[in-house]
């Protein structure tokens, strides 16, 4: 889960956020308007934006605000119960403390821990909480609950005054009126069976799931074998906490198979770490010791998993193509003690052109995950809110693959990561780049074996045509005037084919600092196939203070209105401009649907 945000409108609410944060390790965010940047970790502008992209990271929110404010803040993305973190309301005198969201995915936790700290009582409003502190049907982490049908009935019963039979010690359980001969039982079980009536059957997911295979073996395969495995030892598949392996198995999809099945964590070890286990090897070998500098996979895996106090319970099972072995841990995994590290994963993402709004929500949701930040210092400084509790890796333009190295090398090290670029990621952007390191090779190992996402974003292409119309209505084309990485002679030979086949072309990258003659160039060209009048729109610093879009004929391009911060779209023959009743002036660039209905022509 990530850290917590204290949210703070106005000094008055400061010293009770102060308070809170010691007591959840969380970051206070104020107000700019009314906060002093001194006195917080971080400042936004606008509220409403703020705490929706909060949200929508995944991010637990503590706000010093009335309820029934932050309820509509939140309300335009409010959809799915069962992905929403933690939302309280706290009052700014700390007075009150109201889980609003969340509830079972530790909003009453962590209300109950605010709560305790400014000596009031959260106002909790779940049945099983407020009677027993503890929903049943909501395990905390560690746990499952095999049977939840049953849950709500037998909630009821204790509601009602019946006692339970604990058939463990289990902390979470102690509020539970108990009795030998209690109406109910309350279960903890690795094993494979059903649950009796009355009864609530929890698994604790103590078993590790240690797991070897050949490289691309079928992965129903190694599945089939790590199912058949549990069953033989009579052992539920709830109760696996991790599926674990060596780390050159980070990047096989039968692993991550197996782990997507069972709805654990797949982790992996080093050889060093995995031979250290050799003494509690039931099966050591020297021919795996020979091929993968440990004299176990399966086993070893499953037993550094397990810990130094877990152990062996069943012992390798394996097929032509794969092994399986488990290990029982002394407590429940979690996402605070889980063993060895994960895949990591590098997450390149396209900002768009900077704007909240003009971001997808895939992008958002993707850097709420990543733990670390790679771009651009500009492209950072744009997500504004997002960047908080971020670990930020700045780089100026001009270290492009200095910047996506270092990227995939920490995603390489277990981090997730994002690359962050503008626009759309794959657009004149990093994610070609990252593609053609692992083609070229030069990476380290843990590098080749990373997750990688590609997630789109709003070109500036897109963006500057929707701010002027619709200029690419109909057959269109870009083309970089950059000579840094490709030949101006190319370069040329592409203007030209556009211009005699009569594109829309938009161009990227028109001049820079010392390159001002690329741009007029292509005008002087453009004006030997297509009218003067031709549309040019010149879009700068769009979705940002600042923005700037204008319309002008090709024939009065003026090189100087162009800046390296502005998008140059030349129309077509066919392009046109249209005023309406307002006075603006729009491009477009008809495709012939007008008078023609009912052609059957695609859109």
């Amino acid at each position: 889960m990530n850290q917590p945000v204290i949210l703070v409108l106005s000094p008055s609410a400061l010293q009770v956020a102060i308070g809170v944060k010691g007591v959840v390790n969380g970051v206070i965010h104020g107000a700019a308007k009314r906060c002093d940047a001194a006195h917080v970790d971080f400042v936004f502008d606008d509220v409403g934006p703020h705490v929706r992209a909060l949200f929508a990271a995944g991010t637990p929110i503590i706000a010093l605000i009335a309820s029934g404010a932050l309820i509509r803040l939140l309300a335009p993305v409010l959809a799915n119960k069962q992905n929403e973190p933690p939302v309280i309301a706290v009052a700014e005198d700390g007075s009150a403390v109201v889980p609003l969201l969340g509830g079972h995915h530790g909003a009453n936790d962590l209300a109950r821990r605010v709560a305790e700290a400014l000596h009031v009582t959260a106002a909790i409003t779940t049945a099983g909480d407020v009677r027993f502190g503890v929903a049943l049907d909501a395990p905390p982490e560690g746990f499952v609950l095999a049977n939840p049908d049953d849950a709500k009935g037998i909630m009821a019963e204790l509601v009602a005054g019946a006692t339970a039979r604990v058939t463990s010690n289990s902390d979470w359980l102690a509020n539970i009126p108990q009795a030998d001969d209690g109406k109910v039982a309350l279960t903890m079980s690795e094993t494979n069976r059903d649950a009796e009536p009355d009864e609530l059957l929890y698994r604790p997911q103590h078993l590790a799931l240690g797991l070897g295979c050949e490289r691309d073996a079928p992965a129903a395969q190694v599945l089939e074998l790590a199912l058949k495995t549990l069953s033989d030892a009579g052992l539920a598949k709830e109760a696996v906490g991790v599926v674990v392996s060596l780390d050159v198995k980070a990047d096989e999809r039968a692993m991550h198979t197996v782990a997507t099945y069972f709805k654990v964590p797949f982790r992996v070890f080093d050889a060093k770490t995995l031979d250290a286990e050799t003494p509690r090897l039931a099966n050591p070998s020297e021919i795996v010791f020979a091929e993968v500098g440990t004299h176990g996979v399966a086993e070893a895996a499953a037993l550094a998993a397990a810990g130094p106090d877990g152990a062996l319970i069943v012992e390798k099972h394996k097929t032509a193509k794969a092994t399986c072995a488990i290990a029982r841990a002394p407590q429940p995994f979690t996402n605070a003690n889980l063993p060895g590290r994960k895949r990591g994963a590098l997450f390149v993402v396209g900002i768009g052109p900077g704007s909240d709004d003009w971001r997808s929500p895939e992008v958002t949701k993707l850097v709420g995950r990543a733990r670390d930040l790679v771009g651009y210092s500009l492209y950072l400084d744009l997500l504004g809110p997002l960047t908080a509790n971020k670990i930020r890796h700045d780089f100026p333009l001009g270290r492009e693959e200095d910047r996506v190295r270092h990227a995939m090398e920490l995603a390489g090290e277990g981090r997730d990561v994002a690359l962050v670029c503008s626009g759309d990621a794959g657009i004149y952007a990093m994610a070609t780049l990252v593609f053609e390191l692992l083609d070229k090779g030069g990476l380290s190992a843990a590098a080749n074996r990373i997750e990688i996402v590609v997630s789109p974003g709003i070109s500036a292409l897109q963006a500057a045509a929707a701010r002027a119309g619709a200029p690419l209505g109909h057959d269109f084309c870009t083309i970089s005037l950059s000579d840094l990485l490709t030949p101006w002679a190319d370069i040329q030979t592409r203007v030209k084919a556009a211009a005699e086949a009569d594109f829309v072309i938009a161009f990227y990258n028109p001049v820079s600092m010392k390159r001002r003659t690329q741009l007029a160039y292509a005008r002087d060209v453009l004006l030997q196939h297509r009218p003067v009048t031709t549309p040019v729109i010149l879009a700068t610093n769009l979705g940002r203070d600042g923005e700037l879009v204008r319309i002008v004929p090709l024939g009065e391009l003026n090189i100087d209105d162009v800046d390296m911060l502005t998008v140059v779209i030349v129309g077509s023959s066919e392009s046109q401009t249209v005023k309406t009743g307002d006075g603006r002036v729009w491009a477009y660039t008809p495709r012939g649907y007008a008078g023609k209905q009912g052609t059957g022509m695609g859109s």
